[in-house]
């Protein structure tokens, strides 16, 4: 029976009483249509249980737009069953954009059934038309157990198909990781197990040194029996057109008496192997090959074994022509007469830190005090498909030094590990890299061969038997928890090292330290960003308003935001250039009752009728067709309906629900004329503007800006949180990127933001006057808040200006007092803002893509032209 059939019978097995759920219905529907494509008119919703993501089999161009390189299989149930389908690549910017996610239901309204005309009897459902829904979704709620429910795929129905490990494009064998390419994805990698006892000759054996006068050779070389001392993270080296199933690769160094050569494992090797063979495994290889070493390439820092090392070579391990042999020799096998040589580590203490040169390479191990959020960054000059590389900060103490450790970790293919570093674990990161600005404080970056183990991991590690190691376990005996804890902070944002002092630009080819941009580009870099992207820039211009908004925001139900003034904005960002939509406005005869009030006025305002909105997404090939057709979507004004709804029906299709960690700022009106992006804000609550400040030409010069981008404001991602043991797992989910695949989500307790009350929302006229942009600044105001570290702490007088150069508020609080010299007040310090008063400053603005409609844009350092230096 082939899999067509196979989805036939599932279709045609479904009881009487199941008829009216979406999959049931919809695939007899498909089925029995006599087009390719089916439209459903049915409301019910879905939930998404899962994303994964893999390299594109077809290359072929959407529309008028470049291609995109990686196509995403979809898991959704509505309750009932499961179905594995093909999401249209014209949808692809929802996922990039954590739009579309796991856990959130949404609406299918378009569907087809896509045949494989290379092989016989293989097809899939394809979506190619959603509406968004929930974001917290009704259909999961009601399952307990989600590997109970059926599933609908390409073998059929059933749990047997819940094992199903790979992409519904034939062509294609396996996943990647949903948000970088360095992470093992699936259950096709095989695990790190204990290796089973062996029995060796081990009486013609060979040395690394002799390999290097085996090159070219044509007799196959004797084994060889050595330690690995190293090991790289996984490098994907997969592209469009690349006829390798698994283009895997990854480096270990090896050694034995005679020195220490680079080791490579390649392609389907890589997934049965690399997570088995670990730093200190022994091996005895046979069917290998020598190859000329590839020298464009790191390489650990080995000086620490006082070996030699042969560079000239390396040994690869292929899956074929030869396919190599792989033992692995458990750790009790291993007599002292062979002679390899043990790990060797380089340990340095915190106190050490400051005298290493720049570039040098250390291990160390520390009690993590705060873990930042993992964010991303795009990889430059690279010229396979576009990637990202996800990051965190850590800090960690070691007890030699009253400041910690500044970490900034890269993802190393151990995702368990990355993803569960957690305060008060103990933490060992090798071969770190020292960097150091001028004039800040030393940090170690990860490089290719970091390896990192946090609590729940150490066990077998050969650095435990370091005197370094042992000597920090015993410091921390000395510790009280309750002391601790009191410094423990996770997620929120963070950035390292701070902005200089000066801000220089070269004046031959106007190069700076930050990527310094014009006004009107700052809309296109924002709708550029995909989910939790970084990027630090800087822009010129004028500081013509600022508010004071009071955190935490009061989060309003649905009727209060209509009542208050605040429309129902959906999480739904403008799709890409040339992507458009179709929105559809329902209106609803309800009102709120009267007397409610609004959290920033005791005014009672008029009630306004409530509105749905719902927004449907559209291919760029279904807009090509639609074009063609005479159906006529502008980008400027999409289609629009507006629909008569009855009263007091609860449709949650199109609508979000209101979430704490979602925020809206109101700020200053902007006229009507002005064009203002409100796209990138999501539903947030509605603000307290404590107490403001607007320069008197605003009000003029605000006529004639071209666009007023209004972002967003500070949301709960934005902000570090004091960590409790009870919390762990949520303040994790939060901090980590959000899951491929849905998990049942815990109800945390109240989480405690570090020392914010309140924020700054700065209004910023580009330095041409043609565009305007909210930011927000959150100055630091304790000395428990991670991004004090390192952040110079003269003292100054506390005007806005200062606040906003130093990017503190003058003195830093100690968490650990509590009677200490009291802050000025926000209005105290707005009192000073009339200096800013058409002053042509440059700002540094943070940008993160929080997900959905979130967008961060947080000010951490304004220049004064006093302090700028072209050289």
């Amino acid at each position: 029976m082939t899999e067509v059939d196979n989805i036939l019978a599932c279709s045609e097995s479904v009881t009487e009483e199941n008829q009216n759920y979406f999959f049931s219905s919809t695939l007899e529907q498909l089925f029995t249509a006599k087009t390719r494509t089916f439209k459903s008119d049915k409301t019910d919703s879905v939930a998404v249980i899962g994303l994964q993501r893999y390299l594109t089999e077809d290359q072929s161009v959407v529309g008028q737009h470049q291609p995109d390189i990686y196509s995403y299989d979809i898991t959704v149930t509505d309750g009932v069953w499961q179905a594995k389908c093909i999401l249209d690549r014209g949808l692809n910017y929802l996922v990039e954009k954590n739009i579309i996610r796991s856990g959130i239901e949404i609406k299918i309204t378009q569907c087809s059934f896509l045949y494989n005309e290379r092989r016989l009897g293989h097809g899939c459902v394809c979506i190619e038309k959603i509406e968004y829904g929930s974001l917290e979704s009704d259909v999961l709620r009601k399952i307990k157990d989600l590997d109970s429910v059926p599933m609908l795929s390409k073998d059929g129905f059933g749990n047997m198909a819940l094992q199903c490990d790979a992409p519904l494009q034939v062509g294609r064998k396996h996943y990647l990781s949903l948000w970088n390419n360095e992470d093992p994805e699936g259950r096709i990698w095989v695990p790190d197990i204990p290796p089973s006892d062996v029995v060796l000759d081990v009486s013609k054996t060979t040395l690394l040194c002799h390999l290097e006068s085996s090159l070219g050779c044509m007799f196959q070389p004797l084994p060889l029996l050595v330690r690995v001392i190293h090991k790289s993270r996984l490098r994907y080296y997969g592209k469009p057109g690349l006829k390798i199933e698994y283009p895997y690769q990854a480096y270990f160094e090896v050694a034995d008496q005679s020195g220490t050569m680079s080791l490579v494992l390649w392609n389907e090797l890589c997934l049965e192997w690399y997570q088995r063979l670990n730093v200190g495994t022994v091996l005895y290889l046979q069917n290998y090959s020598i190859k000329q070493s590839y020298q464009n390439r790191s390489r650990p820092h080995i000086d620490n074994h006082r070996m030699k090392s042969f560079h000239s070579v390396e040994v690869c391990l292929n899956p074929w022509n030869p396919t190599a042999v792989l033992t692995v020799v458990p750790a009790k096998s291993v007599p002292s007469q062979w002679g390899l040589p043990e790990v060797s580590y380089n340990f340095t203490t915190r106190s050490e830190l400051e005298s290493l040169l720049n570039n040098s390479v250390c291990d160390v191990i520390g009690l993590v005090t705060f873990v930042s959020r993992v964010e991303r960054i795009r990889s430059k000059g690279n010229k396979g498909p576009e990637k990202y590389w996800t990051y965190r900060w850590v800090h960690a103490v070691d007890g030699t030094s009253s400041i910690p450790f500044i970490l900034e970790i890269y993802a190393s293919s151990q995702p368990e590990i990355f993803n569960g570093i957690y305060p008060m674990t103990y933490l060992v990161c090798t071969q770190m890299r020292k960097c150091q600005d001028q004039d800040s404080l030393p940090y170690l970056t990860s490089s290719c061969e970091t390896q990192i183990f946090t609590t729940g991991y150490h066990k077998g590690q050969p650095y435990v038997l370091d005197n370094r190691v042992k000597s920090f376990i015993q410091w921390t005996k000395t510790l009280k928890d309750t002391v601790m804890m009191k410094k423990t902070v996770v997620g929120g944002h963070y950035s390292f090292p701070h902005a200089p002092q000066i801000f220089t630009q070269s004046l031959a080819d106007g190069s700076a330290q930050v990527p310094l941009v014009a006004a009107v580009d700052l809309k296109r870099e924002i709708e550029s960003l995909r989910y939790r992207e970084h990027k630090r820039l800087a822009i010129q211009g004028q500081i013509k308003a600022v508010q004071y908004m009071i955190w935490p925001e009061e989060a309003l139900s649905d009727q209060q935001m209509f009542q208050s003034g605040v429309g129902n904005i959906m999480d739904v960002p403008d799709p890409p250039s040339g992507q458009k939509t179709i929105e559809v406005t329902e209106i609803s005869q309800n009102t709120v009752p009267s007397g409610v009030q609004s959290s920033s006025s005791t005014r009672k305002r008029k009630q306004p009728r409530k509105r749905k909105m719902m927004r449907c997404y559209l291919p760029h090939a279904r807009i090509d067709k639609n074009s063609e057709a005479g159906q006529d979507f502008t980008e400027e004004e999409p289609g629009e309906q507006e629909e008569q709804s009855d009263p007091g029906t609860e449709e949650d299709i199109g609508t979000i629900e209101n979430n704490p960690d979602q925020t809206i700022a109101s700020g200053l009106q902007v006229p009507s004329e002005i064009p203002q992006s409100e796209g990138n804000t999501g539903v947030r609550a509605v603000a307290n503007c404590y107490t403001s400040w607007e320069s008197s030409s605003w009000q003029e010069q605000k006529k004639e800006v071209s666009e007023y981008l209004r972002p967003g404001g500070v949301y709960l991602e934005s902000l570090s949180q004091r960590f409790r043991f009870d919390d762990k797992n949520i303040l994790l989910q939060q901090s980590n990127l959000h899951a491929a695949r849905w998990t049942p989500e815990e109800t945390a307790h109240t989480l405690s933001p570090v020392a914010c009350k309140g924020y700054y929302r700065i209004t910023i006229l580009g330095i041409n006057q043609q565009m305007a942009i909210d930011a927000a600044f959150v100055p630091v105001m304790s000395s428990g808040d991670p991004r004090s570290l390192g952040l110079p702490q003269d003292p100054h007088d506390n005007t806005l200006l200062s606040c906003l150069s130093s990017g503190f508020i003058c003195p830093l609080t100690d968490p650990l007092f509590q009677n200490e010299a009291a802050l000025p007040e926000p209005e105290e310090i707005l009192a000073t803002a009339e200096e800013l008063k058409d002053t042509n400053f440059v700002l540094i603005i943070d940008l993160c893509h929080l997900g959905g409609e979130k967008v961060e844009l947080l000010i951490t350092k304004v220049y004064r032209m006093t302090d700028i230096a072209l050289v």
